[in-house]
């Protein structure tokens, strides 16, 4: 408890732990933006071309004071995008080539800077090398202050643009079309950007700066599909993170603020990789068990509809007949029929198997949407007949029933598939 109340009632503390905190929303805000416009490096690259600002800042004027520094970095930062821009448009190499040639040419530029610096012998070159790697430690209240408008003005950008921004990271191409200045909005975001970069520095640093701005981002896109709320929830990390690298800090004054503020961001998103419903790597894991199962049960299901056409329906039959016509071990055979039995569609009668109604209702469903894709095939796509089952075989497991009204509204309700084969329609059995 002691220490939960120092992230507040100490002064130190509290800067570090506010301007994290700041960081972390601001930066998982926009991130989503960079994020979604397949422009992830973009924030790397500013990173880095910031170093040399920083370095020429302090040449020019010999100061150390934070805004004189962080002008110097917006300026190459925003020189790098420039760059980057302009290198793509003017030649063939792709964005990404061009922010990681970027990247690379800005950084080594900055690190001959300070090396001459730290070679110079001047005295108040110390602490430059924090914007390497970021020294929260040395936040004080005017910094937090900074963070606090930068942040704010960020949000109120991002939420004036949303609409804007929000068509430029999915479709530039219709915005275009729309007459929209997609150049103008472009250079608006990756100004935000310069700006997220610029004050991040001091607190993470060049290199770890870009996961600020793509870790929330990636963690929140795993839990939504819809924009508002993926900027809300990478927000959200993001103010986690930051305090939970202050808090680490606190706990072992040795460990840094800024390296655990991007370890806790790597964390919430292993845990959303892991763990959403519709994107994490366990709920996919247990949809596809789930088609798996059902794509199991409705071959089955249409195994012994089909032979009930064959010999006349309501006849048990045996696990090993089953298994022969589907083509599947008799050991799943029966697993599959256990299963079946259990959801009340098939039934044990005189040591065989046989459909129950509800299950020759669910039969007649599958093989109807097989033998109506059959015909959607042969007649629309011109497939031969012969060419048409395999794909039939998966696509009957998937079908909405809005898709198979339209395919029966638009084939006209067919009596038989390219196989000579009556399509069900009523509600009754295969022919006895």
């Amino acid at each position: 408890m002691t220490d939960a109340a120092a992230l507040w009632t100490d002064a130190n503390v509290r800067s570090v732990a506010l301007g994290a905190l700041l960081l972390g929303t601001g930066s998982g805000a926009l991130g989503c933006f960079t994020l979604l416009r397949r422009r992830a490096l973009l924030g790397d690259a500013l990173a880095h071309a910031a170093l040399p600002g920083v370095c020429l800042a302090f040449l020019v004027t010999g100061s150390k004071h934070p805004l004189v520094l962080l002008a110097g970095a917006a300026a190459t930062g925003a020189l790098g995008v420039w760059a980057s821009d302009a290198i793509v448009r003017a030649s063939r190499v792709k964005e990404d080539a061009a922010l990681a040639l970027t990247l690379s040419v800005f950084f080594g530029v900055g690190i001959v800077l300070l090396t001459r610096i730290q070679k110079s012998g001047a005295a108040a070159q110390a602490g430059l090398d924090r914007f390497l790697f970021g020294q929260a430690a040395s936040l004080v209240p005017a910094d937090v202050w900074l963070l606090g408008g930068v942040t704010a003005a960020l949000l109120a950008a991002l939420a004036l643009a949303f609409k804007e921004f929000a068509l430029l990271a999915f479709d530039r191409g219709f915005a275009a079309a729309l007459g929209w200045p997609v150049r103008g909005l472009e250079a608006a975001l990756g100004a935000l950007v310069v700006v997220a970069v610029t004050v991040g520095l001091q607190l993470v640093g060049v290199v770890l700066m870009a996961a600020m701005l793509v870790t929330p981002a990636a963690a929140a896109r795993c839990w939504t599909d819809r924009l508002p709320v993926m900027v809300g929830i990478a927000s959200a990390i993001g103010a986690f993170a930051g305090l939970a690298g202050a808090a680490v800090s606190l706990v072992a004054p040795r460990m840094p603020t800024g390296p655990w503020t991007v370890v806790a961001a790597t964390l919430a998103f292993l845990v959303s990789l892991g763990l959403a419903p519709r994107r994490g790597l366990l709920g996919r894991a247990l949809r596809r068990l789930r088609l798996r199962r059902r794509t199991a049960d409705e071959n089955v299901l249409k195994t012994l509809w089909r032979l009930d056409e064959q010999a006349g329906a309501g006849a048990p039959r045996p696990a090993a007949e089953i298994a022969r016509a589907r083509g599947m071990t008799e050991r799943a055979t029966q697993r599959t029929l256990a299963g079946l039995a259990r959801a009340g569609w098939a039934e044990r009668a005189d040591g065989g198997w046989r459909l129950t109604p509800a299950g020759r209702d669910r039969a007649r469903r599958v093989v109807r949407l097989h033998r109506l894709w059959e015909v959607y095939l042969t007649e629309r796509l011109h497939l031969a007949a012969d060419h048409v089952h395999e794909d039939a075989e998966h696509i009957e497991h998937v079908l909405t029933p809005e898709l198979e009204a339209e395919l029966e509204a638009l084939l006209e309700r067919p009596a038989f598939d390219p196989h000579h084969r009556a399509i069900p329609y009523d509600a009754g059995g295969p022919p006895r």
